[in-house]
């Protein structure tokens, strides 16, 4: 898509002159993408701050010039909701065009050896020691090992899904871009208010827990350093003040380089590896078969709701895929990066936890601090603080590499225009962008400072959940349909799969969830999911894998819907009204700003057209 670039004073509007670019660099002079006739054209101007603020970095489009160009817009809402879900990216934009917006461009500089301490430093420490104890505790007991493998099986399958778009689209947008250039603009954005919505809680919920660990090293009292607001409803009435500040220090390392961050969490990574392996052994050690008697005390039911939320302990892994852009070899670096570190981090997990609930009776598990207070319980006191240290470290670096990941995800929503392309400019001396950094640390700060723990980790399950649900989605869409090759009687047949796949999923959940007994139920909804997954098969594939890809597919994706699914309907009924509230909010965003914007950047091509026709017709009529 090329398109003349004009650099246009901050003042003018665009009726003064129409000819926008809107995939051009906000700053044309950081970019080669000036033309030679644009030079010839232009005035020299000397280049812009970085540090810069007008209303042309926030709203470039047509449609946010003027009052008037607004409402002729919004009168064309419908139109342009219907062209936004229908519209579809492609690779080429993603990688290619929408990069132009940072101005600069991410430093390649990570190896897969960085990326498998980057996901180690990310996902350990920002589950395990955090929702081990409250799950442990509340809803699964000593099945909580099972919990944790029956999510670390589906997070598998999600790994395999992020690792064959992120070689094949190896771009900051992660599931974003994936989800834009196969299921298209409307479903993106919906994912993208997800993406940052679980950015905020997951970013809040570690730096809360970080409080909680912190303070257990003196005090049993987990809230100590917390203040109580009694006006306040409950689970936003306790300040947490060490949150804040500790989640802004992260944050504002992350912003200095992405490189000085992966060193600094694969040296500390090294350390709370060994201080693992400790809590592991010492754990087998004290431990008391008796402890796991009742297994299963809150029953089986336990198990899948708990399973539903320690899916928060896997979520690092998609930050990993998100620094594609920065990687230099993606098409061997990402797998052995995702792939390995998932495994091991699986097999991690359901040790340690295993350890914590035969060390001390599942009743007597402290909610927030649960592998402290453990060791206090057994005698060895001295031990938690070796425990707190691994744990504060294990948070501190997935702040760290969380920082990143999510500063990454808001770059490329913001290079689409869904929100301002200001915060995709990218900072010429650090490589990293720096806006994004911190708009996603200010609402993080604000949230980590009301919200309690429980009410963090149930909506960013849902979110998580959902967005890895459209994943897998995307996976087989992006297999099974390309509309070059792909008949619309053959297209219209793999719908008709993929609706019972889902449908079928979607039964299954239900039944679950009202505690239906029985087989018939459950074997007509898994019949239709076999059928509907062979059905698949029959459709035949459109798309081979260039470099990497899923294996047995369509089984795995299929899987990984029904397993998503399923988790999302085991949260409880909280969850999916703070869900609902929030993409409502989205919503009522989108229809007010966020279709315009991403409808202008879409058909700029046909707006310069009009330009030149109606400049044709003029010059006709003046001869």
């Amino acid at each position: 898509m090329v398109i003349p670039n004009k650099s246009l004073p901050d003042s003018q509007s665009d009726q003064d002159n129409p000819r926008i670019n809107l995939l051009a660099p906000l700053n044309p002079h950081h970019s080669s993408a000036i033309t030679t006739a644009d030079t010839m054209d232009q005035q020299p101007h000397p280049p812009r701050s970085y540090w810069r603020f007008s209303k042309q970095d926030f709203y470039p489009e047509p449609s946010f010039q003027n009052l008037s160009a607004y409402k002729s817009a919004f009168s064309q809402t419908l139109h342009r909701l219907r062209d936004r879900c229908l519209g579809r990216s492609t690779d080429e934009t993603e990688l290619i065009e929408l990069k132009k917006q940072s101005e600069n461009e991410m430093r390649k500089c990570l190896t897969w050896v960085d990326l498998i301490w980057l996901g180690f430093g990310s996902v350990v420490g920002s589950g395990i020691f955090t929702i081990t104890g409250l799950e442990a505790r509340d809803d699964a007991g000593p099945s909580i090992v099972l919990s944790y493998a029956l999510s670390g099986l589906s997070a598998l399958f999600s790994v395999f899904c992020y690792t064959e778009f992120a070689v094949e689209i190896p771009i900051a947008g992660g599931s974003f871009s994936f989800l834009r250039v196969e299921l298209g603009d409307f479903i993106a954005f919906i994912a993208a208010g997800n993406i940052l919505l679980e950015a905020v809680a997951g970013a809040a919920g570690l730096a809360r827990s970080f409080s909680s660990y912190f303070a257990s090293m003196f005090s049993s009292n987990p809230d100590i350093l917390r203040i109580r607001i009694d006006s306040f409803a409950e689970g936003f009435n306790l300040l947490d003040p060490i949150a804040v500040i500790i989640l802004f220090i992260a944050n504002m390392v992350a912003m200095r380089g992405t490189k000085l961050t992966s060193s600094s969490n694969m040296i500390l990574s090294m350390i709370s590896s060994l201080i693992i392996v400790f809590i592991i052994i010492v754990g087998f050690t004290h431990a008391k078969s008796s402890n796991l008697t009742p297994f299963f005390p809150y029953g089986p039911e336990g198990v899948f709701r708990a399973a539903a939320v320690v899916y928060w302990s896997y979520t690092g892994f998609d930050m990993v895929a998100n620094m594609a852009e920065e990687t230099r070899k993606p098409a061997t670096d990402i797998p052995l990066g995702l792939v390995g570190s998932m495994s091991m981090i699986s097999v991690v997990y359901c040790l340690m936890a295993l350890a914590l609930t035969m060390m001390v009776n599942y009743t007597e598990i402290d909610r927030d601090a649960a592998y402290s207070v453990a060791f206090e319980k057994i005698g060895m006191k001295w031990a938690k603080y070796i425990v707190s240290i691994c744990a504060l470290k294990g948070m501190l670096t997935s702040m760290l590499i969380g920082s990143m990941g999510q500063a990454r995800y808001t770059t490329q929503i913001a290079r689409a225009h869904m929100i301002p392309p200001w915060f995709a400019l990218v900072h010429p001396k650090t490589g990293t962008p720096v806006y994004a950094t911190l708009l996603v640390t200010t609402i993080s700060c604000i949230v980590a400072l009301f919200s309690s723990l429980d009410v963090l980790s149930s909506v960013l399950s849902f979110s998580t959940l959902f967005i890895f649900m459209l994943m897998a989605v995307a996976l087989l869409v992006r297999r099974y349909y390309v509309k070059e090759t792909c008949s619309s009687r053959d297209l219209m047949k793999f719908m008709v799969c993929l609706f019972v796949v889902i449908g079928s999923s979607i039964g299954i959940t239900v039944l679950w969830a009202a505690n239906r007994k029985g087989w018939v139920g459950y074997a007509m909804g898994g019949g239709l999911w076999v059928a509907g997954t062979g059905g698949m098969m029959v459709v035949g594939e459109r798309r081979v894998p260039k470099v990497w890809g899923v294996p047995l597919v369509p089984w795995l994706p299929s899987m990984s819907i029904l397993m998503n699914v399923f988790l999302i309907g085991s949260l409880g009924g909280i969850a999916f009204k703070r869900f609902f509230i929030c993409s409502g909010v989205m919503l009522v965003y989108y229809f007010f700003v966020g279709v315009h914007a991403t409808y202008d950047l879409a058909h700029q091509d046909s707006h310069e057209s009009m330009i030149e026709k109606g400049k044709e017709d003029a010059t006709k009529d003046g001869l």
